[in-house]
């Protein structure tokens, strides 16, 4: 594995500083919109490769002609800035060009996940307060599920051009290609985007709804452009190829992936999904240089069997978060990576953070313009430590805290708290009074650590982490001490409640690869010799899939309702059994005992 070295840090340092003077520019009252960056990129480079996909090549110009079309089309229709469409459509480049359109006019687009139907598709569109919705025709199930859809929503349908046969259109709906055909191609007049600003919404991004209904966050033109920077600090250049397989309707794949390959005029590779069998001859047929990750994918590709394709690429980097300290090395090292470069950040945060170090296991150090504070949090009381002054209290080096940002109303992009389309939602990530009276700071809801040396390590995510046997027990550290046993390729851990006990006991939901049994006596001793004490789970439960978010996130939500209830879960149950020192089958009658107090952890 190659160590960056002192010229590479020099050469990040002086990039870092080439970027930030526009990073400082663009603010609130900014003018600079992502209509600007399509346009210049459109009329410098026409004919260069700006999209690559299922063998369709698409240009700067025709991309930016495409979403004129939408953009003129829009505007007759009466859309503009203080309107909300929502859009719903796989990952393809008629999705780029539609929401490009529909911003030069002004508009707000609500990206909607693909995996939501019935009531979460409801509460979705019902969030968004959107005047109409462009569906692709690979999703026209989506809608015909929902039932009534929304009152005085005007529907249309985009036709895939990689499906072999189009969908029936449902009545309600008009075709979205006959609607823009013949519309102008021409840059529609700088007057129409005259009023809009940096601080307007051109995003509505759902959070994941790993614990509940999605919230939309809203992601202004000025958040749009600072989002990319990481990728152009790490030398991302015109002459690069972005490969993602990261939903566009979320912030990894459709702002920051996006956003780089814009900024820097360079390509993009795209994928309809994510698919681990898939990755690196994609990688290699599309001529990547670097890919867009979430530590989620870095597993799923890890528990692929070895291949001769791991290394049959030309990456020189990639760039994402949630790449964690028991696989980075092992990543790296398997798939030939020389730079893994890891930020911390999230859709609504005013926290950034970027390791360009090389640090393994590290989320980095602050990015310029961000404040941010580690502070002391009790887990069992759920409130933050608050001195005689009522004031929060900061962590020491090494100790475990809350990560807070201060929220300011100026300055750039990153460090404003932009909100969620929902008031009640925005005051809960509000803190005030921190650290002097009147003070406002965004809650991240995640737990870190920062070593003497100023780098930062996720720890956890409260409500993540539980209390048992009266100590804080983190599910991030569980899930890897487990994730390193053969045969399990994923594991979900949480709390749950055991009757005549004190706090939550410790449950992980295990998924194995199909080629191992599970090995009770094998797990007991990987967690004995791993984990302290209170840490180690009580009870298993083993899924032939796990149920997994848009974004390849693990849904706990249900896991933690259905609990370890033999007459509830129909997946296989086991507990943990301190005298055979195994993890045993959990029936009906060993359920019974634990409830009855009878068999005591």
């Amino acid at each position: 594995m190659r160590e960056r070295g002192p010229i590479s840090r020099l050469k990040l340092l002086q990039r870092s500083l080439r970027w930030l003077p526009g990073m400082l520019l663009m603010g609130p009252g900014s003018k600079r919109t992502v209509a600007e960056l399509i346009e210049r990129h459109a009329a410098r480079r026409p004919e260069h490769e700006f999209v690559r996909f299922e063998g369709r090549s698409l240009s700067y110009g025709a991309y930016n002609t495409a979403a004129n079309r939408v953009a003129h089309w829009a505007l007759e229709k009466g859309f503009g800035r203080g309107d909300v469409i929502a859009l719903l459509m796989e990952n393809r480049p008629e999705y780029l060009e539609i929401w490009a359109g529909l911003a030069k006019t002004g508009a707000t687009i609500a990206l909607l996940n693909t995996n939501v139907s019935g009531r979460a598709l409801a509460h979705v569109l019902e969030a968004s307060q959107c005047r109409a919705l462009i569906l692709g025709a690979e999703c026209v199930e989506r809608w015909e599920g929902l039932g009534d859809g929304p009152a005085e929503l005007a529907l249309y349908v985009a036709k895939d051009p990689g499906a072999e046969k189009q969908p029936s259109l449902p009545p309600e709906a008009q075709s979205f290609d006959k609607e823009v055909a013949g519309y102008s191609a021409e840059n529609p007049p700088r007057h129409v985007r005259a009023e809009l600003r940096g601080r307007d919404s051109l995003f509505y991004i759902y959070t994941s709804g790993t614990t509940g209904l999605p919230k939309a966050a809203r992601f202004s033109h000025s958040r749009f452009m600072g989002t990319g920077m990481f990728s152009l600090f790490a030398g991302f250049g015109r002459r690069d190829t972005m490969y993602c397989a990261l939903p566009l309707y979320h912030t990894a794949g459709g702002a920051m992936a996006v956003n780089a390959v814009l900024r820097a005029g360079a390509t993009l590779a795209l994928r309809r999904r994510f698919s681990a069998t898939r990755f690196w001859s994609d990688v290699a047929e599309m001529n990547a240089t670097c890919f867009q990750y979430i530590g989620e994918v870095c597993r799923y590709l890890l528990a692929q069997p070895p291949s001769e394709l791991d290394r049959a690429h030309r990456v020189r980097f990639c760039v994402g978060n949630g790449l964690r300290p028991d696989i980075w090395e092992t990543f790296q090292e398997r798939f030939a990576i020389p730079d893994v470069i890891e930020f911390y950040g999230a859709t609504e945060s005013n926290v950034a953070m970027v390791n360009l170090d090389g640090r393994v296991g590290s989320v980095g150090k602050p990015t310029p313009g961000t404040e941010l504070a580690l502070v002391r949090y009790d887990v069992a009381a759920d409130t933050h430590v608050r001195d005689a002054e009522g004031h929060c209290v900061r962590c020491s080096n090494g100790e475990v805290g809350e990560l807070l940002g201060r929220i300011a109303e100026t300055g750039i992009a990153a460090a404003r708290f932009e909100g969620y389309t929902s008031k009640e939602a925005t005051e809960k990530k509000v803190l005030r009074d921190v650290f002097a009276k009147g003070d406002a700071w965004f809650r991240t809801g995640d737990l870190l650590r920062c070593d003497q040396e100023g780098f930062y390590y996720f720890v956890d995510r409260l409500g993540d982490t539980f209390r048992w046997k009266g100590e804080n027990v983190s599910t991030q550290e569980v899930a890897e001490a487990l994730g390193t046993l053969p045969g399990i390729e994923l594991c979900s851990v949480f709390g749950v409640e055991v009757p005549g006990s004190d706090g939550r006991a410790g449950m992980a939901a295990l998924v194995l690869d199909g080629s191992v049994a599970l090995d009770g006596a094998a797990i007991f001793s990987q967690v004995e010799d791993a984990l302290p004490a209170y840490s180690r789970p009580v009870f298993l439960r083993v899924q032939k899939q796990a149920e997994l978010t848009g974004t390849l996130k693990l849904r706990k939500v249900d896991l933690q309702r259905q609990g370890f209830d033999p007459g509830v879960v129909t997946d296989p149950l086991y507990y943990r059994d301190d005298q055979s020192r195994s993890y045993r089958p959990l029936n009906g009658d060993a359920y019974a005992r634990i409830r009855s107090g009878t068999v005591r952890f």
